[in-house]
């Protein structure tokens, strides 16, 4: 076994290899950029070496610095995360030449399946089902075209070397075919240094299920069972879970089967995940093999009690699997959500900043939470913005689902937008808890985008109890020296207002023993019970008998609440205050619409107008980058530039004036 193993990667994978590593008693060594010298991995690491600039390409990316990192510290072995190097075959073989261990597959299947023409043609010899479509690259559009008319619409053009959606177009008729096929053909030599595009059957009703496969040096190979991912936003996968709520045991097996199949046509050692596209009727195919550790593995490790990191490095050194496949059990029901640092209501757009409130749920035996962040840490530009993956597991799929819903209720972050809203709100979709999805699932649902949830009628009325017992706790602490002696006489009233959004619901307040039981107007009352006090933020308790949590802020003389993905300010006044209340006046939110205003913190990286400058609707305003994305700004109606508020190379923050018009 290794003495000392480096991590080639950073956040939340790079802590999840070290906590294992450090289980198993094998020493670890981080790497880091300069924007990641203060950051988890490096903090949890044995050892930690600077390997270059904040950007990527100039560290992570650099395989003669991880190189040098590991001939520094003396490390046996280097396990690659996913992203970055993991998929690199020329790294392998580099460390191969170094006589260091690469944890993952050889370089030889990593190259069979890295080419999605060539893979489907090793899938296909190998008695894998694969999607009708043409066995090679196209050479233009025409062939594109002809390609279609044989196999039939819809026809979907990828990217031989794409991934994470880029390179990637959906053509439903001919008039489609020429463009789609130009768009994904330049994409893909943007994204990838290769233009190549391939054709194949548009798969109707389609199901993102994968087969996760883990074998060894000495012909062993098993398949660990399935995840579904096919709640997916612009084919980024945004909720995992194992199994799949479609499959029935003789799919899964044929399923199963398959991708060993295909593993063993490739002499795969180590985790490895096969992914297939399914139809309505459960008829699979083929679409690619990730050679690598996947970001949703922990689902897997859940419903089987395998450590797949653990698994890795045996495999890596030497080991047999010392399990077979009849060994392989499936042991309820597991969930993850990525929770990733971004505005779901600005239409997912990145959000970058410090941290400055960092506070995860418990974890226990139904709870995990793999991250790279800690409170005061930073979300950088240069990276991707994951915060964290949200874990969950049950007994069946209702009960992990219970369990990520009041996960994600407990799960504060402050100081930079995230998803959490729209991963609750998935999580109540009712189709969602059907279990009847596919991978167009968000944008069906969500055609316009997200715009917030608003709370059912019964949780509205819990989140009213709750500001109210909140609000007499409040009262009752500030008639108190220390939290002991009284100082005022006269008990606290018991008749209180609870105003949320502009309509006052009268209620009665009364303490019992742990809590306060309300009453709204002639309703029955609802015993709030929990353990609360100003500055905590979050309520942890009981409404009516049942668990609630629910985040508290207080602002001013109100409270930010937030529950279920949706986020109530309410007041709690007396009547007579309530009565003034609506008396008072409301502010009228400022016309911005002159202003050209940066959606989101970036770069301004070039400005395409001038000063007086006329233009149309459409028309390309300014270019700003973010997350190394670049973002394009248009103008939304006709008129004239008259100032210019910013210049190109400008650091912008959310809503700052870049220009405006007269």
């Amino acid at each position: 076994m290794f003495d000392k193993i480096l991590v080639a990667n950073r956040g939340e994978i790079a802590c999840r290899v070290i906590r294992t590593a450090r289980r198993m008693g094998i020493a670890t060594v981080a790497v880091h950029s300069e924007a990641d010298a203060d950051a988890l991995h490096v903090r949890m690491a044995d050892e930690a070496v600077a390997i270059g600039p904040s950007a990527s390409a100039q560290s992570y990316l650099v395989i003669d610095r991880i190189l040098d990192a590991c001939r520094q510290t003396g490390a046996q072995a280097v396990h690659p995360g996913y992203g970055f190097l993991s998929e690199n075959a020329r790294f392998a073989d580099a460390l191969a030449e170094a006589g260091i261990a690469f944890i993952g597959p050889g370089p030889a299947a990593i190259r069979a399946m890295g080419d999605k023409i060539e893979s489907k043609k090793l899938a296909k010899a190998a008695g894998v089902s694969t999607v009708p479509g043409h066995p090679d690259a196209v050479a233009d559009d025409e062939e594109a075209l002809a390609v279609a008319r044989e196999i039939g619409f819809p026809v979907m053009l990828k990217a031989s070397a794409g991934g994470g959606g880029k390179g990637m177009r959906i053509a439903w008729s001919e008039a489609e075919v020429k463009e789609s096929f130009r768009s994904a053909a330049s994409e893909a030599r943007n994204a990838f240094g290769d233009d190549r595009v391939f054709v194949e059957k548009f798969v109707t009703q389609p199901r993102h299920i994968e087969i996760q496969v883990l074998g060894d040096a000495h012909g062993n190979v098993v398949y660990l069972h399935e995840r579904e991912c096919s709640i997916q936003r612009r084919h980024q996968k945004v909720i995992e879970e194992a199994p799949s709520p479609f499959l029935d045991p003789a799919t899964r097996e044929a399923m199963g089967e398959q991708a060993v199949a295909l593993a063993k046509a490739v002499d795969y050692k180590s985790a490895g995940t096969v992914e297939f596209i399914v139809d309505g009727a459960r008829n699979f195919y083929f679409l690619e093999m990730n050679t690598r550790l996947q970001v949703e593995h922990p689902v897997t490790e859940k419903i089987t009690g395998l450590d797949l990191v653990e698994c890795m490095i045996r495999v890596a050194a030497g080991e047999k699997l010392w399990f077979g496949q009849q060994d392989i059990r499936l042991d309820g029901w597991a969930m993850e959500a990525r929770v990733y640092a971004e505005d779901p209501v600005r239409g997912f757009l990145p959000s970058t900043g410090r941290v400055t409130r960092y506070l995860p749920p418990a974890e226990d035996d139904h709870v995990r939470v793999d991250t790279g962040i800690h409170e005061g840490g930073e979300i950088s530009m240069f990276y991707d913005p994951m915060i964290a993956k949200l874990v969950t597991h049950g007994g069946d799929r209702a009960e992990a689902i219970g369990h990520m819903v009041r996960a994600l209720d407990a799960f504060v972050i402050g100081g930079v937008r995230h998803n959490i809203p729209f991963l609750a709100t998935l999580m109540a979709h009712p189709r969602f808890a059907a279990g009847e999805m596919t991978t167009g699932f968000i944008a069906e649902e969500f055609p316009e985008g997200f715009h917030g949830r608003d709370l059912p009628p019964r949780d509205r009325e819990r989140i009213v109890a709750v500001a109210a017992a909140l609000h007499r706790h409040y009262v009752d602490r500030n008639r108190q020296v220390s939290g002991q002696v009284a100082v005022h006489r006269t008990p606290p009233f018991t008749d209180w207002i609870v105003r949320i959004d502009r309509e006052n619901v009268a209620v009665t307040i009364r303490p019992i023993d742990g809590g306060y039981r309300v009453a709204e107007g002639e309703g029955a009352p609802v015993d709030v019970v929990g353990d609360w006090s100003p500055g905590q933020p979050l309520f942890d308790g009981s409404v009516g008998g049942e668990p609630m949590v629910v985040q508290v802020k207080m602002t001013g003389i109100g409270y930010r609440l937030v529950h279920g993905g949706a986020t109530v300010d309410a007041l709690v006044l007396t009547p007579r205050a309530g009565a003034l209340a609506d008396l008072m006046p409301v502010k009228e939110p400022p016309d911005l619409s002159r202003f050209l205003l940066s959606p989101m913190p970036g770069l301004l990286v070039s400005l395409a107008v001038e000063e007086g400058q006329d233009v149309d609707a459409g028309e390309p305003l300014a270019v700003v980058e973010a997350m190394k994305m670049e973002n394009v700004l248009r103008a939304e109606r006709r008129g004239r530039v008259s100032v210019l508020h910013a210049a190109a190379g400008d650091s912008l923050s959310v809503d700052q004036k870049i220009l405006e018009f007269e």
